[in-house]
């Protein structure tokens, strides 16, 4: 009785432990995939773009080269703030890497997008996620606070004399880097600046320290997008998986 009882008490360990070891090899086999992000310049579709399909005027979908079709994103006008959920249309268009995403023209609208300067950001998300996009309704505001401004009184002007104008000028800042990658270890970040030097004709390399254990390559400053597009395509050549433009301070 006690043998059999034995018997029972080893087999069922037996089982048990196959079925932890089933369960670790289902916890090692999984993927965990962080977020696609990317931040960079978008190209705004319009018809004279060529050997590229249509893209609907007014539709909330963009061309991407990596993001599944009907993946959800979310893309950012880092200037204003302004956000919206896109749906990737397609991955199977082509057209150059130095562009993150083709965007319709009412997304363009939506963001508020400089057509001269259309940097965005790009997060990937689930479709179970809940966003709300804060639009900019500076103009209806400020017209509503004019319109209760009370009246202070009346001011006669001489019709002769001519008012100045005291025009502002906004100068624009330019400058962007190339984000190669993170690294752990500085002798690593070091060793791919080396390889880049090797294997183009970049020298504007850097390396900034984040932390103790985040080291940074950098390609840049470039302080016009024609040059910036030059290098990027250059540093695409040695097939980087995520390349990133970020825009400097």
């Amino acid at each position: 009785m006690k043998f059999r009882l034995l018997l029972i008490t080893l087999y069922s360990l037996f089982l048990a432990n196959c079925e932890t070891t089933k369960q670790n090899k289902t916890q090692l086999n999984l993927e965990f995939k962080p977020k696609y992000t990317n931040s960079g310049f978008a190209l705004v579709y319009n018809e004279k773009l060529i050997n590229i399909k249509k893209l609907e005027n007014r539709s909330l979908k963009i061309y991407h080269k990596s993001l599944k079709k009907k993946s959800q994103v979310k893309i950012t006008n880092p200037k204003n703030g302004n956000s919206l959920i896109a749906e990737v249309k397609s991955n199977k268009i082509k057209f150059s890497p130095f562009y993150n995403s083709i965007l319709s023209s009412r997304i363009a609208e939506d963001l508020d997008l400089d057509l001269k300067e259309p940097y965005i950001e790009i997060i990937s998300i689930s479709k179970n996620s809940m966003f709300i996009a804060k639009k900019a309704k500076t103009f209806d505001e400020e017209r509503s606070v004019a319109e209760k401004a009370p009246i202070d009184g009346i001011q006669i002007n001489d019709l002769n004399s001519k008012p100045k104008k005291n025009k502002k000028v906004f100068k624009k800042n330019f400058s962007y880097s190339i984000k190669v990658a993170d690294f752990y270890y500085k002798k690593t970040a070091e060793m791919m600046k080396e390889r880049i030097k090797d294997e183009t004709s970049l020298n504007k390399l850097t390396i900034i320290k984040l932390s103790p254990t985040k080291y940074r390559v950098l390609i840049g400053p470039f302080n016009d997008i024609k040059t910036l597009k030059e290098s990027f395509e250059k540093m695409n050549l040695l097939n980087f998986e995520n390349l990133e433009i970020l825009k400097n301070a």
